[in-house]
């Protein structure tokens, strides 16, 4: 999946770095992350506090399948 771990993964990266209010957010996530916490934990609840649980694909921002160590060096590169 164009070098990412698997399909889940790939999607949520593709919808992240595509979408501008998906975007902004991550960005956020990355600049406010506080010690003991990782932007990928943060970004996943902001999409459940606001009620974007799903990529447009349908791919659950919480799916354990999502790589969360490559979300976040993702997303340290935006």
């Amino acid at each position: 999946m164009n070098g990412f771990a698997n399909y889940e993964t790939w999607n949520a990266s593709l919808w992240i770095q595509n979408d501008r209010f998906l975007y902004n957010t991550a960005k956020a996530c990355v600049t406010y992350c506080e010690a003991g916490d990782n932007p990928w934990a943060i970004f996943q609840r902001c999409m459940d506090n606001c009620a974007r649980t799903m990529t447009g694909d349908d791919v659950a921002w919480t799916d354990p399948a999502i790589d969360a160590a490559e979300m976040n060096e993702m997303m340290a590169e935006l």
